[in-house]
């Protein structure tokens, strides 16, 4: 009986396993299928991610739309005002006839070892934001606290009948600085200075 053929050697064709030759169009018909699935895989991750990301989109939308949803939370001030004065640290002063573009965003009172602030945020018409703090921290503390170490004044306006002094702060910003006996006032933001003039003579 005459020895199988041997695959490894020259001359000779190799065999699957049913002992015939490979046959190259048996192998496209394998390939071929698998490619197919492999498209079909993927354009089924892609409706999968559709199916998850729409519904999402649509209700970012409504909040957006019908909900204000990207609009900044207001608050109310007036009860860390009436905190400030109860708890009589120093003469409170409150905004008055600012109007409804403008809006507060922080109101909080806090007391410490080095004094006592009050301190309320707001949003000008331009939606730029700016702070009113009124402390009676002692300045030498407060205002490098508030302006930084770099924060120069710049010289003296009278507003309301009060002489503020302008000052330098962070990058871009501006403030104005009212120096009293019992309290510091500050108004500092990155706004034109006839908005940070507003709320000083907003002030009563």
């Amino acid at each position: 009986m005459a020895a199988p053929a041997d695959p490894s050697r020259p001359g000779e064709p190799a065999s699957g396993g049913d002992g015939e030759p490979d046959d190259p169009d048996r192998l496209a018909e394998q390939v071929v299928p698998t490619a197919i699935r492999s498209q079909r895989s993927t354009k089924d991750i892609v409706i999968s991610l559709l199916v998850l990301l729409v519904p999402i989109a649509l209700v970012l939308g409504f909040g957006r739309v019908f909900l204000n949803a990207d609009q900044p939370t207001v608050v109310d001030p007036a009860p860390a005002i009436q905190q400030a004065r109860a708890a009589n640290a120093f003469p409170v002063s409150e905004p008055t006839g600012l109007g409804d573009q403008w809006r507060t965003v922080r109101a909080d009172y806090t007391r410490g070892d080095a004094g006592a602030s009050l301190r309320i945020g707001y949003l000008s018409p331009d939606d730029s934001g700016l702070q009113l703090v009124q402390s009676n921290i002692p300045a030498e503390q407060l205002l490098p606290a508030e302006l930084t170490r770099s924060g120069q004044p710049q010289g003296a306006t009278e507003l309301g009948g009060r002489s503020w002094q302008r000052y330098t702060a962070r990058p871009g910003e501006l403030a104005l600085v009212l120096l009293e006996p019992d309290r510091t006032v500050i108004v500092v933001g990155q706004v034109p200075e006839g908005d940070l003039r507003q709320i000083a003579l907003s002030l009563r």
